[in-house]
């Protein structure tokens, strides 16, 4: 596994001018502000015009074709923040990158200082307590052990638990939390409608608006659905980290699907940057997607491109995030520069709770 590059903010697509206002955090779900799931705002750009329209979510199954596909993460959050305790017994949090080990049988981890009331703070990492032997004490007599670094926040970690992983965060675990989001929320929150295979650190945050009744128009207009799983690593709010390996499969299904859909004339709409970087590790120069899996270390940028998706649904994301690079290679820079400043202008909310963006090419 390689560590990610930095990448150089002036390679971003929204330029240095776009500030995103503190208040358009949705700091919590959008059923604890009143909403359904489903009742969030969705900004639609298409490439071909230029245009942009403002809907919402439920208007998903209108706005798209019969015949579209729709590629959806099927991964399933896992409450992957424990708590712990340096040997001086100093409290830390301890984020879980990954709910299954690398080649080597270890683990991504990120050490985070404890704010009480208040989301885990980032350490700076001349801050940091992570050093290679430290011992971090977790509950039921658990523990990581750290063994080398990985880049400056994260750390390669052996783990000796009690029992199997994914129960123990069960037990012990929560969902990672991040300053934006106002208090701890039940981990199903973090869990979409299509979660069926647990794994992920972060919520797939784009397929969170679904619901059954928007799933059930939508198969009644004709548009399809196949699953991906990718199993999402923690991110960097704070460092805007490019994205490093995780662990991928596109059935032989879905990958079969994809090639019908685009040889008939249809469109194939990734919902979630997850999705467009399983398909894309699992597409050949011409296009055609095979039956993959494995660790993933695709960067996708606007010089490499999109082989194997037309559109994309995704949240909104900080104007220096990475992923920002992969929605240009989708949408091209005009029509996403175009989209967030009139999300901003309009207000809608970012994060993982908030509103989304659904990128069209016509």
């Amino acid at each position: 596994m390689t560590a990610p590059t930095d990448l150089d903010p002036a390679d971003l697509p929204l330029g240095s001018d776009l500030v995103v206002p503190p208040e358009l955090s949705a700091r919590a779900p959008a059923e604890a502000r009143g909403t359904a799931r489903d009742g969030v705002r969705m900004l639609v750009g298409r490439r071909a015009s230029g245009g942009v329209e403002h809907r919402r979510f439920t208007d998903l199954p209108e706005v798209l074709r019969p015949g579209d596909l729709l590629v959806v993460n099927n991964s399933a959050t896992v409450p992957a923040a424990l708590p712990g305790r340096l040997p001086d017994g100093t409290p830390v949090a301890l984020h879980l990158c990954s709910a299954q080990p690398d080649e080597s049988g270890a683990h991504l981890v990120e050490l985070r200082r404890v704010v009480p009331g208040e989301a885990a703070a980032h350490y700076p990492p001349e801050e940091s307590p992570a050093r290679p032997g430290l011992r971090v004490s977790l509950p039921a007599a658990g523990a990581a052990v750290l063994t080398r670094s990985f880049t400056a926040r994260l750390w390669y970690a052996e783990l000796e638990l009690p029992e199997g992983l994914l129960p123990y965060l069960e037990r012990h675990g929560r969902a990672i939390r991040y300053g934006h989001v106002d208090r701890d929320w039940p981990i199903e929150a973090y869990r979409t409608v299509f979660a069926t295979v647990p794994g992920s650190s972060e919520m797939p945050s784009a397929a969170r608006p679904f619901s059954s009744e928007v799933v059930a128009r939508l198969a009644g207009r004709g548009v399809l659905l196949a699953p991906v799983t990718l199993h999402t690593g923690v991110s960097s709010p704070e460092v805007h980290e490019a994205p490093y390996a995780e662990r991928f499969h596109v059935p032989a299904a879905t990958a079969r699907l994809v090639g019908h859909v685009r040889a008939g004339g249809g469109r194939v709409i990734a919902v979630g940057t997850t999705v467009v970087r399983a398909l894309e590790s699992a597409a050949a120069p011409d296009g055609t997607v095979r039956e993959a899996r494995g660790w993933t270390e695709l960067v996708i940028t606007p010089e490499r491109g999109v082989r194997s998706v037309d559109g994309l649904l995704t949240g909104w994301h900080e104007p220096r995030a990475s992923h920002l690079l992969m929605l240009a290679a989708v949408a091209g820079r005009p029509l996403l520069a175009s989209c967030y400043r009139e999300a901003v202008r309009q207000r809608y909310l970012w994060h993982e709770f908030g509103d989304v963006n659904l990128l069209l090419p016509d």
